[in-house]
């Protein structure tokens, strides 16, 4: 089975946000076919950081993408979400 990799880049509300739960968060509320392959983590400015995560998703599977986002959106401390990548894995 084939797989997509999607890295989603995830703005927080504001400075205060603990980024470890949010990643605690994130990985918790995933669609049962997704999976957090990795994070990182990019200085925005004034103190602000925007959590990166590489998620693996099934390409055969119509809607993921979306479940993704929308799932991704409803974590409390989550501003917005920039999906900036999608590829085969």
């Amino acid at each position: 089975m084939t797989n997509v990799l999607v890295s989603v880049k995830i703005f927080p509300t504001d400075i205060t946000i603990d980024l470890n739960q949010l990643k605690q968060q994130i990985e918790k509320s995933m669609p049962k076919e997704a999976s957090v392959r990795k994070f990182a983590e990019e200085p925005i400015a004034f103190g602000l950081s925007a959590l990166i995560a590489h998620i693996l998703i099934p390409e055969d599977k119509s809607g993921e993408l979306e479940k993704l986002e929308n799932t991704i959106r409803k974590i409390e401390g989550v501003n917005s979400i920039d999906i900036f990548m999608v590829q085969r894995w």
